[in-house]
């Protein structure tokens, strides 16, 4: 087990990994526009983008609901927690990183912007290996996981 104590920079829980998805959200956020789309590209992908930022916002927030008090931003599970296979984790076991993904997608393609889809790019192979470390974890604190892992997608369901 992790000891709570120890300062963050220790990684006892995975911080550096929330520290790196926190770094890459905030450079797709706030990094200016840059090599545009010409028309019609940018229209379509400014309308196309606001659909998959919704979507993947809603997938991320209907997900952090039914993960409830075992919420936590690190790959390592809470001490106390339980392996919650309901709801939409019946169909994906890592839903809330596929709606991030699927929404930093759509901001890109809503800012019309090659930059951004290379950050979301960045941002998804990122969160796909954040997480590979969380199954780690998963697997050595749930007898059950494996099972879990065999049935379920692992970012979108019926998709990834």
């Amino acid at each position: 087990m992790s000891n709570p104590r120890l300062p963050w920079w220790r990684n006892s829980r995975g911080e550096w990994w929330v520290v790196g998805q926190g770094v890459l959200l905030a450079a797709l956020a706030f990094a200016p526009a840059r090599w545009p789309w010409p028309p019609p590209w940018g229209a379509l992908g400014g309308r196309l983008g606001t659909v998959l930022l919704v979507v993947g916002l809603g997938l991320a927030a209907r997900a952090i609901l039914d993960l409830g008090p075992n919420l936590t931003a690190f790959p390592k599970p809470r001490r106390h927690g339980v392996l919650v296979q309901r709801g939409i984790y019946a169909r994906a076991r890592h839903p809330i990183y596929g709606g991030l993904i699927v929404a930093a997608i759509g901001w890109a393609l809503w800012k019309t912007s090659a930059l951004h889809l290379v950050l979301a790019g960045a941002l998804a192979a990122y969160i796909t290996a954040k997480s590979r470390v969380e199954e780690r974890y998963l697997e050595s604190r749930f007898p059950e996981y494996a099972g879990y892992r065999a049935r379920t997608r692992r970012l979108l369901p019926w998709i990834l």
